[in-house]
């Protein structure tokens, strides 16, 4: 029996050893390591600060009219880009926690102004982390982790880490009036 027992055991483990190296095999498929196209939002999230990165094209600020809020800011993917009331002018006061909820918008290149935007406005302030985050007339945008599709504004007016969060327009002021969303984020 004990003769029996070890080869079942040596047999599931072959197999199971198996089954992992067939699962990390490259296949000719995507092997699951990141890339400069990845975009890294709330669901890869790391211990300390969650950049969200923008894609390998020219990072891109645009303009996106949201309807209740009028014309506001969002990034090349069409997400929602949101000021922080507690940041001061080019530096952010959101890490840990706060940037896991609240993902900044960090790039690796220079990002471009779409049509309807300031260029002037549109620059970068280095994190504590060390990586790059945009802003615009002096305020570091971030992305909300609870929008999860283009145009969802579930972040806006929320007082969270401190402060209140708002989207802004063109002009980098921020919008104070309520979206009507009512799947707003709550308490953190």
């Amino acid at each position: 029996m004990r003769r029996h027992t070890r080869t079942v055991t040596a047999l599931a483990s072959a197999l199971l050893l198996a089954t992992a190296a067939a699962g990390c095999s490259d296949g000719g498929g995507d092997n699951g390591s990141a890339s400069d196209t990845d975009t890294n939002h709330a669901d890869s999230r790391e211990a300390e600060v969650v950049p969200a990165v923008s894609s390998s094209a020219a990072p891109t600020v645009d303009v996106k009219n949201n309807g209740s809020l009028g014309k506001m800011l969002v990034d090349n993917k069409g997400m929602s880009l949101y000021e922080f009331d507690k940041d001061t002018k080019n530096k952010s006061m959101c890490n840990g926690a706060c940037a896991q909820q609240w993902p900044p918008y960090t790039v690796k290149s220079k990002p471009a102004a779409g049509s309807g935007l300031k260029a002037n406005l549109l620059k970068t302030t280095k994190r504590d982390d060390g990586s790059m985050q945009v802003t615009y007339n002096g305020r570091p945008l971030y992305h909300f982790a609870d929008d999860t599709k283009a145009g969802q504004t579930n972040g806006q007016g929320l007082n969270a880490f401190g402060a209140k969060w708002y989207v802004m327009d063109p002009a980098g002021k921020k919008i104070t009036k309520n979206s009507g969303n009512s799947s707003g984020g709550g308490g953190y």
